[in-house]
């Protein structure tokens, strides 16, 4: 986030889910927004404003006519407070108000008046939420702007079984992080990044692998979402949940992630291949399982496709980034990849660090451009190595 703290305004509707909107203001405050709530009289009914006041840290607003704390008239100055505003749970009742361009109350009036984004988290009976009423109020607001998160299916509070159940609060957060991430440079532009491992079969239960978690890749791909592109993430099997808002695609092997790769390709930008391709496969696969003999087993491997040395072949406008995990010669084996696979940048690591690399939420790397620059960052996150790869990248202008 930048270093000025942004302004969310969460309205807060009667529905059983209305706890969970504390869990939501809780993991925002963490992220160093500044949170302002309004209630309506229905979600005074099922938790006390006290519990919204003590998370956010500011008064709660819950009527039009309240004595004012303040010389200023509230729908207006939280209207323009706001960066964003944030609708959760958001009830078929303010849904239907704001499509209907009704404002009778200190939630629905603010809505009207404010010009930031505003953002729904529906949450409400299965029956309720596929009504056609409710989609087409859904569909209208989303023609005209109104953001939406989907959400899950599951067993809602009324013991039914469908889809109405607010998501994970800790995804309704990224999803405003994301929306008011401080860079939108990408905006406009595709990238497309490669994570995680690939696997070669051995037989139908054994395989070869690496020990990659597919962290670095996912920040990549998380990191050029926010700024704003439209993200492609090729990933090789990882324990990670799957980022909103880019297209995913899983790919096991060396051949199922080059043919998810060189089907996109052409059609990108930028095109980060962050992901621990593996160099060889057993040279026969056994359709059955190998049983175990007193015998020693032997296996012969081949070489696999290079993924990125042949997109180094191919590649026209796009900007193509590699990655080189050494465990000696760091600078001099990432600079003879660099020239070798025709790349515009790799990002050189030391595998054999004891405090970052593989499953580490941090790592310690150098970027090198193919003009010669070189920067070396001192052990940081993931993500904020992703964030100053992309700065090197949009700074260059590409």
């Amino acid at each position: 986030m930048s270093q000025y703290k942004k302004t969310v305004v969460i309205g807060v509707t009667g529905g059983i889910a209305v706890y969970k909107a504390l869990d939501v203001i809780s993991r925002l405050k963490k992220k160093d927004f500044d949170v302002h709530v309004i209630m309506t009289k229905s979600a005074v009914e099922f938790v006390n404003p006290l519990s919204f006041q003590t998370l956010s840290q500011n008064i709660v607003n819950c009527d039009m006519f309240d004595e004012p704390k303040a010389w200023e008239i509230k729908h207006i100055s939280l209207a323009k407070k706001a960066d964003l505003m944030l609708i959760v749970p958001a009830t078929a009742n303010i849904i239907g108000k704001v499509s209907s361009g009704i404002a009778d109350d200190l939630l629905s009036t603010t809505i009207m008046a404010t010009k930031a984004p505003v953002v729904f988290a529906p949450a409400m009976n299965t029956n309720m939420y596929t009504n056609p009423i409710v989609q087409e109020n859904i569909g209208k607001l989303s023609r005209l702007g109104y953001d939406f998160i989907k959400p899950e299916s599951g067993r809602l509070a009324c013991g039914d079984v469908g889809e109405g159940k607010l998501p994970d609060t800790e995804f309704i957060a990224e999803f405003v992080e994301s929306r008011l991430y401080d860079k939108k440079d990408l905006k406009g532009k595709k990238v497309m990044v490669t994570a995680g491992p690939t696997v070669a079969y051995i037989d139908p239960v054994r395989f070869i692998t690496n020990r990659s978690s597919g962290k670095m890749g996912y920040s990549i791909a998380e990191e050029a979402r926010d700024r704003g592109a439209e993200v492609t993430l090729v990933s090789g099997p990882t324990s990670l949940k799957k980022p909103f808002g880019i297209d995913y695609i899983g790919a096991n092997t060396n051949e199922e992630m080059l043919k998810a790769v060189m089907e996109r390709f052409k059609h990108q930008d930028i095109v980060i291949k962050a992901a621990a391709v593996a160099d060889y496969k057993p040279k026969t696969y056994s359709s059955i399982k190998i049983k175990k003999s007193e015998d020693d087993l032997s296996l012969s491997f081949v070489k696999d496709t290079d993924i990125l040395k042949k997109l180094g072949t191919i590649k026209e406008d796009q900007i193509l980034v590699g990655f080189a995990a050494e465990s000696n010669d760091l600078i001099k084996n990432a600079k003879e990849k660099l020239k070798k696979k025709n790349l515009d940048y790799i990002v050189a690591n030391n595998i054999v660090s004891k405090d970052t690399g593989f499953a580490s939420d941090d790592n310690k790397v150098t970027i090198i451009s193919k003009d010669g620059n070189n920067i070396d960052m001192l052990k940081m996150s993931k993500r904020k190595i992703a964030r100053e790869l992309f700065d090197m990248i949009c700074n260059s202008n590409y």
